[in-house]
């Protein structure tokens, strides 16, 4: 009789290991990472989209077994998505500010930061138009409803962190004047102004390099505006359009920062691809699509 007690609890406890080390399986399977394999959730500006999936794209080819896969949302979208702890990596056109980091440190998970690219906010206007130079203090007072108030000014979404941008550097909280629209996305914006001659659209940078097929048309009836600065002590009268070379030497006036925020507290895929983002090679398909590398890869010349 003892030895059946002494059978069956043994067949319980070897029953007990056996389920819990298939859970364990299945919990490292299902929601562990490595910096070389399985699947990750990255909450991503989609203004950023044609790099980001690029990035991504070249990542996965070097290491097949991993899967990056980006939740794009408008800027105020993606922060709070963020914020409320639903996804630990985000990659955003800001800089968090000290009350919003200290709410990751009060969970413990203090974010590790890092720039890796600066884009430049361009506008565009029809390849028929002859409005090709614009100032700094002509773009706010434009923004503000005091000139061009015959023309139509587009821009992406109303959560977008183009408009937060546009509303910081104009100093207009609502941007509702009557001539001043937003619209879905960068794309609808190259869209709808290659079919209004009088309209100036409002775009990141990065979406006018290598286009997608259902848009490179409309990219091809647009032009780029040079900017100048008056404020600016060296360059004040000159105009610049926007370029990697223009970005670097700080002439074209209207850039902002990408940065990638890593909240995992672990080492795994998403520390991995954020340094792959800082890295050479990242920072080589940063320089190929138009945008400014955080750091610019070095070139090596043989000379024989």
């Amino acid at each position: 009789m003892k030895n059946s007690v002494k059978i069956i609890i043994g067949c319980f406890i070897v029953l007990a290991v056996f389920i819990t080390c298939r859970q364990r399986g299945k919990n490292f399977k299902n929601n562990e990472d490595t910096a070389t394999s399985g699947t990750i959730q990255i909450l991503a500006d989609e203004s950023f989209k044609p790099i980001l999936d690029e990035e991504a794209y070249i990542f996965k080819a070097l290491y097949p077994q991993t899967n990056i896969q980006f939740i794009y949302k408008p800027e105020i979208e993606a922060l709070k998505l963020y914020m409320n702890d639903s996804i630990r990596t985000a990659i955003l056109a800001k800089e968090l500010t000290q009350d919003e980091l200290q709410v990751f440190k009060d969970r413990k998970l203090p974010p590790e930061i890092n720039k890796f690219a600066v884009d430049a906010v361009v506008l565009i206007v029809n390849k028929q138009s002859a409005d090709t130079a614009i100032s700094v203090s002509q773009i706010k007072a434009m923004l503000n409803g005091k000139t061009m108030v015959d023309r139509d000014i587009v821009f992406d979404n109303p959560s977008s962190s183009l408009v937060r941008y546009l509303k910081q550097f104009s100093g207009n909280t609502e941007l509702k004047q009557k001539n001043i629209y937003a619209l879905k996305s960068n794309k609808d914006v190259i869209t709808y102004v290659s079919e209004h001659r009088n309209a100036i659209g409002i775009v990141g940078f990065s979406w006018l390099d290598d286009p997608d097929k259902d848009y490179a048309d409309a990219v091809a009836k647009v032009q780029l505006v040079g900017v100048k600065d008056e404020a600016d002590k060296k360059y004040g009268n000159q105009f610049f359009k926007p370029s990697q070379e223009t970005l670097a030497l700080k002439q074209y006036p209207l850039r902002r920062d990408l940065y990638v925020y890593n909240s995992t507290g672990r080492t795994g895929l998403a520390s991995a691809f954020q340094v792959f983002l800082g890295s050479e090679r990242g920072q080589r398909i940063i320089l190929k699509s138009g945008l400014l590398p955080d750091s610019i890869p070095a070139r090596e010349i043989n000379i024989k």
